[in-house]
């Protein structure tokens, strides 16, 4: 399995709840899409977070937080958070109501 379905359910519920989404492979796991951009997703059992490069600083010092490194190279403005940061519903709904602020001030594609 590339990521965890009850996280991808978890996650699922919270963007579908204010936004339209789409759901896209990627990463070898899966993001939700709002307005045409990648805002959050599921990879293997941490959640991918885009959060724009302010936000990005000020959150990798988060201890459940970890910039996004796949290739070697941090993605800056994407996190993940393991899950020791998911693991109630409030904290979960924190990280991807964070996710969405940006992309919600991002033009659509």
């Amino acid at each position: 399995m590339a990521f965890d379905v009850k996280l991808a359910e978890r996650v699922r519920k919270l963007v579908a709840g204010a936004h339209r989404f789409d759901e896209k492979r990627m990463f070898g796991g899966l993001a939700f899409m709002v307005n045409g951009h990648m805002c959050c997703g599921v990879l293997k059992d941490d959640l991918v977070l885009r959060v724009g490069p302010q936000e990005h600083e000020k959150l990798k010092h988060h201890p459940h937080a970890r910039p996004m490194d796949f290739t070697g190279r941090p993605l800056r403005g994407f996190l993940y958070v393991g899950p020791a940061g998911l693991r109630s519903a409030r904290d979960l709904r924190v990280w991807v109501q964070r996710s969405l602020q940006f992309v919600d001030s991002l033009p659509p594609k």
